[in-house]
Formats: structure tokens, C-alpha cells, sequence
């Protein structure tokens, strides 16, 4: 193990962010480069090998992290990197995305901080590109069966780059214009440089994926054509459709959903721009929604130079302490100051939309709202409580509610939803048409980053099985699993 009395001599130490009034002038990522590495392996000597190591099964890829907080600890970055990598296709993308379930089922993190899991999995990582330790691993031999995957999000990406490696001929089909799905175009740049997908893409077009932008399978290109060409498909199509706000008003000029939004700002990043089409600079921003997504909102507004910010969330003010009803090891809600919101912007809680007002143009001016209360369980508008906010561009970040089922992929291969409204699927992850699989946000619903690559890892064992009739992958992630951890 690290040092035995690592916890009892080290507080916990995070990466130092740069100053806001720095950052919000430029889209690179907010931490200070270089800042982790000084603190890291006293970071990862607060780890205590525990006898069950409840962070094993906090993290959904099951990740060996008191093996690489060893590692980390004794500066052998080349044994940590091959010890994350055994789990855990892309740990650049969730040692800077997850919000670190693994984290909050610490030991440590009963009675103290707990260790710094993800800030120790992102320096691995990128010491390991920095000394060249990520090289690619292309099969020694092929299988002569070919697999095409839908998605080229982190779940389709982890599907393709497990395939690839078992041997098989793997395409993968992106309907946008890049590989990277809402990795390149619905997280900004100040939480990930896409310079991190585009070397990850790199390896796996020399380990033999190949890559197709621009089709959209069931509109570019019919789903059952896709099921004659190839012996195997993966959907991983993730959960593209965005809850709508069905109120008066909604139809008004600068009301957009967060995915209208922010993809813009990232294509400006990418040069396709010199300015967004839709931009916050000199408006008054509303952001509708309270998690991740309408905190990227937030970040953007500012960037782009938002008069005021304002983020509305519906529920009540999570609290500073686990609830009750979330005692350790769980993940619990709690109230979470992000990088964009120490950025400015008012959070107001327990409100909600009752309707837009705009100018004679069409152009919404004002968002009407109350505030709300559950009474016996049930979300009650308080009398007296209404009034409005100036909205000159409004950003929906509710939420999704499933794949996407007007492009015709769902109905041309005829697969059956569950309850959900989410693609059905077996212990295997194949749906109920043979040969077909799912993974990700297509088949679990709207996730974490972190299931996506889980799931598309396990989705590729059950594939390679299905081809082959064997498979040495990681074993996949059974339903009673996701039941547990979910």
C-alpha cells in the first residue's frame, strides 16, 4: 500500500484553479497546468489499501484505484497508467468530467475528506501521454468479422476501441461533422480540451478503427442497409432528446435548448466560426436547469461576456451534509459550487417557468416565475410569489428523455423501448434483434460519463461472444450490477 500514515499526515489538496478573472477571458481549461503533479503523490499516499475497498464499487468501470494510488504514490507512472488502463479506456476524459462516485464511497471519506481519487487518475493519465506511454495496441491478428457502431461517444468509442482490439474490423458512424459525440460538442473547452479526443482518436485509428462522420443512420444511410453490411452493430446513439418547457412563450427568439447553445461555442473553438451564432455577450442570460449541463451554460454565458447570469432549478437547495436517506457509501446529493458558478451568476432555487414575455419582435425580454414547495410529496406553486426576471437569451438544460425516435433508426431495425423509453436490452446488451447491441445513454438513459465507457466496454464483450462464441474482454456489467450501483 502508499504510506501507511499517508491520511493521518496529509490533508486533502485539490488542482488550483486559475483565477476567474483569467479564465473567463479564454476557453483552456480552468486548473493551473502543471499544478497537480507537485502534490499528487502525497494525494495518493492518503489512500489506505483498504481491506474492502468500497471505491472499487463506487466507480461503475470498477476501477483498481488503491493499485494506481500505490503506483502514483511511489512516482512508477508507467505501472499506474497500465493499472488505469485495465479498467478504464479513457481516464483523460473522467478524471476530468466524472463527478467521482468513487470519491464518495471512500473509507477515508467516513469521517474525513476522502482521498483525491480523480485528481490522482487525471495525472496519471496525462504523465503517461507526456512520456509516451500511451502507445496504440493493435490486434495480432483479425477475425474477419466487421462491427459498425452508432455514436462516437465515450460508450461508442470504448465499444469500438474493445472490438478493435479482439480483432475485428470496427467502423464507427458519427452524424455531426467530428468523432467525439457530447464529448467535442456539448462540453465546453474550459472543461476538456478537445486536443484530448483528438489524440485518443489518433491511437485508435492506428489501432484499426475506422471512423464515418456525417452519416446519420436511418436518414443517410437506412438502419437495416447498416445490418446487411456489417455482422454486428453497437447503438450507441446516447439520449439526444432534450425535455422541452411546454409553457406560453416558448416560441419567442432566444429561448434555445442547452444543446442548440453550447455546441455553437465549441464549433468557434474549432474555427468553424469567428462568432457564435447564438451568443450571451451583453444579455441577460436565464439558465433553466440545475445540474452539469446548465452549469456548462453558465460557463459559456460568462466567456462569452453575459450581462447577468442566472440559473433556475426546481428543486430545493441541495444540502452542505449527506441526507439521511444518503448515508455512506452512496453518491449524495449535495449542493455543488462548480467551476463556472465561482465564476458569478445567481442560483435561485425552488421556482419555476411559468411563462416567457418578449417585445414586439418576437424577442423574449422577461421570464415569469413562482416559487414552489412539496407538500405531501407533491410540487405545489406558492400563491404570492410570482415575478419576473430579465431573459434575453434563455437556455432549457432540463434534462433528456431517451434516444432519439424521429430519425427512424429505432423503427427501421425494430427495436422493442422498455418502460423507460429506452432501447431494451439483455444481459448482453443485445437488443431483441440479433446481432444488434446497445450501450450507453441509449440503453441506461440520460448517464454519466463514466457508466457511457462502462457500458461500452461491457457491450463489446457481449458482442465479441456473439461473433465468436467466446471472449477474454472484461467481463461485462450484468442489470442486477447497474441496479446496484445506479
Amino acid at each position: 500500500m502508499a504510506d501507511p500514515k499517508g491520511f493521518l499526515n496529509h490533508g486533502r489538496e485539490v488542482a488550483t484553479s486559475r483565477p476567474v478573472d483569467e479564465r473567463v477571458k479564454d476557453w483552456n481549461e480552468v486548473y493551473v497546468p502543471g499544478s497537480l503533479l507537485p502534490i499528487i503523490s502525497k494525494q495518493a499516499s492518503r489512500c489506505m489499501d483498504c481491506g474492502i475497498p468500497f471505491c472499487h464499487n463506487g466507480c461503475p468501470l470498477g476501477n483498481l484505484i488503491p493499485e494506481w494510488n500505490d503506483y502514483a504514490y511511489r512516482e512508477d507512472w508507467t505501472e499506474a497508467s497500465e493499472r488505469l488502463h485495465a479498467t478504464n479506456n479513457f481516464p483523460e476524459f473522467t478524471g476530468r468530467l466524472c463527478p467521482a462516485p468513487c470519491e464518495a464511497a471512500c473509507v477515508l471519506g467516513i469521517n474525513q475528506p476522502p482521498v483525491t481519487i480523480k485528481n490522482v487518475e487525471v495525472s496519471i493519465i496525462d504523465k503517461a501521454w507526456d512520456s509516451g506511454d500511451v502507445k496504440p495496441q493493435a490486434p495480432e491478428r483479425l477475425s474477419g468479422k466487421t462491427v459498425a457502431v452508432v455514436g462516437s461517444g465515450p460508450a461508442g468509442l470504448a465499444a469500438a476501441q474493445q472490438l478493435t482490439r479482439a480483432g475485428h474490423t470496427v467502423a464507427v458512424y458519427e452524424r455531426a461533422d467530428r468523432i467525439g459525440g457530447l464529448l467535442r460538442y456539448g462540453i465546453p473547452e474550459f472543461k476538456m480540451e478537445k486536443r484530448h479526443i483528438n489524440r485518443r482518436i489518433e491511437q485508435m485509428r492506428a489501432e484499426g478503427t475506422r471512423f464515418r462522420t456525417g452519416i446519420e443512420i436511418g436518414q443517410d444511410l437506412k438502419a437495416t442497409d447498416l445490418r446487411k453490411r456489417y455482422d454486428a452493430v453497437v447503438i450507441a446513439a446516447g439520449a439526444t432528446m432534450a425535455r422541452d418547457l411546454p409553457v406560453p412563450g416558448r416560441e419567442l427568439k432566444g429561448v434555445y435548448q442547452a444543446m442548440e447553445y453550447l455546441p455553437l461555442a465549441n464549433k468557434v473553438q474549432e474555427g468553424d466560426f469567428v462568432a457564435p451564432p447564438i451568443s450571451a455577450e451583453g444579455k441577460h442570460v436565464v439558465v433553466i436547469g440545475g445540474g452539469d449541463t446548465g452549469a456548462d451554460c453558465v460557463g459559456t454565458a460568462h466567456r462569452q461576456g453575459a450581462a447577468s447570469v442566472t440559473q433556475l432549478e426546481i428543486m430545493p437547495k441541495p444540502g452542505d451534509e449527506r441526507a439521511a436517506h444518503q448515508p455512506w457509501p452512496t453518491f449524495p446529493m449535495l449542493y455543488k459550487v462548480t467551476s463556472a458558478h465561482e465564476e458569478g451568476g445567481e442560483r435561485v432555487y425552488s421556482v419555476s417557468t411559468t411563462h416567457f414575455e418578449g417585445d414586439e419582435d418576437g424577442n423574449v425580454q422577461w421570464l415569469h416565475l413562482i416559487e414552489v414547495e412539496f407538500i405531501d410529496g407533491k410540487l405545489t406553486q406558492k400563491p404570492g410569489t410570482e415575478r419576473k426576471i430579465p431573459a434575453q437569451l434563455v437556455t432549457l438544460a432540463m434534462g433528456f428523455t431517451g434516444t432519439d425516435r424521429e430519425n427512424g433508426l429505432v423503427d427501421q431495425f425494430g427495436l422493442d423501448l422498455d418502460e423507460r423509453g429506452n432501447i431494451a436490452r439483455d444481459a448482453e446488451y443485445q437488443t431483441n434483434v440479433p446481432g444488434v447491441f446497445v450501450a450507453g445513454d441509449a440503453g441506461r438513459g440520460q448517464s454519466l460519463i463514466v457508466w457511457a465507457i462502462a457500458e461500452g466496454r461491457s457491450a463489446a464483450r457481449g458482442v465479441d461472444r456473439f461473433l465468436t462464441g467466446a471472449s477474454d474482454l472484461p467481463a461485462p456489467i450484468r442489470p442486477t450490477d447497474r441496479a446496484l450501483m445506479a
